[in-house]
């Protein structure tokens, strides 16, 4: 992995490789050993660990130290998680499947939401699935600054290859709605034209607060659902 690739998800990287490895409830390294293996400070190492304690995938119990995480539920609607580690945390294999990508000139609403300067965009097309069942047909689109995209491994995580380009993604909003299937999501996904979807529109900005990507997410309705936390406002 570059140099320019944050320290912390260079601890972050290695601690999901140990995870996918081991059985809920195993012991990860202490915050003082990350930080002496991989050569940065104690607070380094925290960033990378409270990562995976938000993602689900660690847990932290005070006196005694931070486990693996036993596999949980779907991920809430107000959490940013890469669809490949909340596949894992379910236990389940996840893959890509690449239906399009390409460099093309932006329409006027990409370019305004994406803020460009050149009206020009990379766009990924793929199916994500969770042990070769179709989960999400998934059209994303990226600045045409980040063509180098086009050679990275698009079966894998493209927020991973975000961040070896030096934008990692941190934040977000999302829009949910329900859509019935089309003649495309229904020959993608397998399953009825007309069968109920969950559609998620999201932006995604990286580090310095720029957005990176812009993306629709069609969900099969019956294999996947999002959990939502909420307050209730007094009278």
């Amino acid at each position: 992995m570059p140099d320019f690739a944050p320290r912390y998800f260079r601890i972050e990287q290695a601690l999901r490789a140990r995870i996918a490895q081991s059985q809920p409830h195993d012991p990860l390294p202490s915050e003082p050993e990350l930080a002496r293996e991989h050569g940065v400070s104690r607070m380094t190492a925290r960033a990378a660990v409270t990562q995976l304690v938000n993602d689900g995938l660690a847990y932290r119990a005070p006196g005694r130290g931070t486990f693996v995480a036993a596999p949980t539920g779907p991920r809430r609607a107000d959490h940013l998680v890469r669809l490949s580690a909340e596949i894992r945390k379910q236990g389940r294999r996840p893959s890509s499947r690449v239906v399009s990508a390409e460099l093309r000139p932006a329409t006027a609403a990409e370019a305004a939401r994406l803020r460009l300067r050149k009206p020009e965009v990379i766009t990924i097309s793929r199916v994500r699935l969770a042990d070769d069942e179709p989960i999400a047909l998934e059209r994303a689109v990226y600045p045409g600054t980040l063509s180098a995209l086009l050679d990275a491994d698009l079966t894998g995580s493209v927020h991973e290859a975000l961040v070896v380009l030096g934008r990692t993604p941190v934040r977000g909003s999302a829009t949910l709605t329900a859509q019935s299937a089309s003649e495309e999501d229904a020959r993608e996904l397998d399953v009825p034209v007309g069968s109920a979807l969950l559609v998620e529109e999201r932006l995604i900005l990286d580090l310095e607060q720029r957005p990176v990507e812009l993306s629709e997410s069609r969900y099969a309705g019956s294999r996947y659902r999002l959990d939502v936390a909420f307050g209730v406002e007094p009278h």
